[in-house]
């Protein structure tokens, strides 16, 4: 028997395990709505297995294909990006459309330049004033330099002389006072003259060297202090004054290239085409309700504008559900069905990293997939895709419908119909499905008829699939819930 592929819906698919078999949940429901009303006294009928009106299946031998589909969109793996390369914001006043062929030189995008012009006036009034500061502290560069030299041949020259013109006049003084002293004491040893009179010479003489050791100090002072302290504070203008020299300098050019730059970035408010080909704008989120590129949009520095696709290189992204990625591998076949033709693709890569989920993904955690696709000049970007990758595929192996199948958390569960009409339970070592068979590895051999949808029709199937949901039945009185479960336990029997 061979068995068509059957895609597995990973939309709602939970997790189960290595092998994912979503109809548990469905099975445990149906039970539990059946021990419900059993609870309440309205028991559900039940079928004798001596019916003759059971639905069965016969268990064959045949091929699986089990395989993921999910929905994307045709788009090119080596696209050219038009980007913005206005600093801020920027409006957007003129934008090709989207799927428009154009060629090297069109317009693709205009921008707003009022803003970008109110800088260029402001950058330039900047720049003038910062080059007049830049004049000034040239000049009063100039000025500190002389004043150095006007200060050595000046006033330094000027105030030194002065004084060396009072030591003179104070070595001649002292000179003359020494010769008077000498002198006066001759005549005094005479007899003609009194101790005062050589008393009176003795302090002239010592007010003369007194003079001349204050004009000699003066002189030390000027040469060895005043100028070295005036000479420093006039350095230090100086090197003031070069200091800021090379900040004003530093500051014009820094207000010259941001004049520049805005004058250059005006440019860029018209966008051309480099070269010839398709255009496409890129796709909004789907929780937007337009591209985000359109006449009157804001756009930002470095946001990619526009796309420029290479038609010879084309992919299809999809995302592959949490249950099942671990499942999608590098290489893997992969059928793109488009909406006129399909073609075969090949998983190229699998996302290491979920993207965000939220209530505009349904709050379902998938992984970014790129599927392959050869190139044909019916492809266009954009165009809606079906994809349906290759899981696994087994051949000439033995399968049971899942609608026969019941799972208990322990064990899976079959119900088989024997020759003499009997209904037989089995234990069933199960293996990969999809979303109508499953493989069984053991507890069955071909030939058995197998009992369809068996929660609807035993009492058996219903009590072993309620089993699974009494640790979460709650009840007043603990000792009542223990009786209760060993002797659910009890009836199950052994298997």
């Amino acid at each position: 028997m061979r068995l068509g592929k059957q895609s597995v819906s990973n939309a709602n698919l939970p997790s189960r395990g290595k092998r994912g078999r979503w109809w548990l949940l469905i099975s445990f429901s149906v039970a539990v709505l059946a021990c419900l009303v059993i609870v309440q006294g309205s028991a559900l009928p039940l079928v004798s297995s001596e019916r003759e009106d059971l639905l069965t299946h016969r268990v064959q031998l045949g091929d699986l294909v089990v395989s993921v589909m999910e929905q994307g969109t045709v788009e090119s793996s080596n696209n050219t990006e038009i980007k913005c390369q206005v600093r801020g914001y920027s409006t957007v006043i003129e934008v090709v459309d989207g799927g428009t062929i154009v060629e090297p030189g069109d317009v693709l995008v205009r921008l707003d330049t009022k803003r970008l012009e109110d800088e260029i006036g402001k950058a330039t009034t900047d720049a003038h004033t910062a080059k007049a500061d830049l004049e000034r502290t040239k000049a009063d560069v100039a000025n500190a330099d002389i004043a150095i030299d006007a200060y050595l041949e000046g006033s330094y020259l000027t105030q030194l002389n002065s004084l060396k013109k009072q030591l003179a006049l104070a070595q001649a003084n002292y000179a003359n006072a020494k010769t008077e002293m000498g002198h006066t004491q001759a005549i005094f040893r005479r007899g003609y003259v009194n101790q005062f009179e050589v008393e009176s010479k003795r302090f002239a003489l010592e007010q003369a060297d007194l003079g001349l050791k204050v004009r000699q100090t003066a002189i030390d002072v000027l040469n060895n202090y005043t100028k070295e302290m005036r000479l420093e504070t006039l350095r230090g203008n100086l090197r003031a004054g070069k200091a800021k020299l090379q900040a004003d300098i530093a500051g014009l050019a820094m207000d010259e290239g941001r004049r520049d730059r805005v004058i250059e970035e005006l440019k860029y408010c018209v966008i051309r085409a480099k070269r010839g080909g398709l255009v496409i704008r890129p796709s909004a989120e789907a929780w937007k309700g337009q591209p985000d590129i359109a006449v009157g949009a804001t756009v930002r520095k470095d946001q990619v504008l526009l796309l420029m696709p290479d038609l010879t290189q084309m992919q299809v992204k999809v995302g592959i559900h949490e249950a099942l990625v671990d499942r999608v591998k590098k290489g893997q076949t992969a059928i793109v069905t488009l909406p006129d033709f399909s073609v075969d693709g090949e998983v190229i890569s699998v996302a290491s990293v979920a993207k965000p989920a939220g209530w505009w993904t349904g709050n379902m955690v998938k992984y970014d997939t790129v599927i392959g696709i050869p190139a044909s000049q019916d492809l266009k970007p954009g165009m809606s895709a079906e994809i349906e990758v290759v899981l696994s595929e087994y051949k000439n192996v033995l399968l049971v419908p899942v609608s026969a199948v019941v799972e208990t958390g322990r064990f899976s569960l079959c119900w088989v119909k024997t020759i003499t009409g009997e209904i037989e339970q089995r234990v069933l070592g199960l293996g990969d499905s999809d979303d109508v068979y499953i493989v069984v590895n053991s507890g069955l051999t071909e030939g058995d008829e197998v009992l369809l949808n068996p929660l609807d029709r035993l009492e058996e199937a219903q009590r072993e699939a309620f089993q699974a949901f009494e640790p979460d039945v709650g009840s007043s009185d603990d000792s009542k819930s223990e009786e209760t479960a060993e002797g659910t336990q009890g009836g199950q029997g052994d298997f």
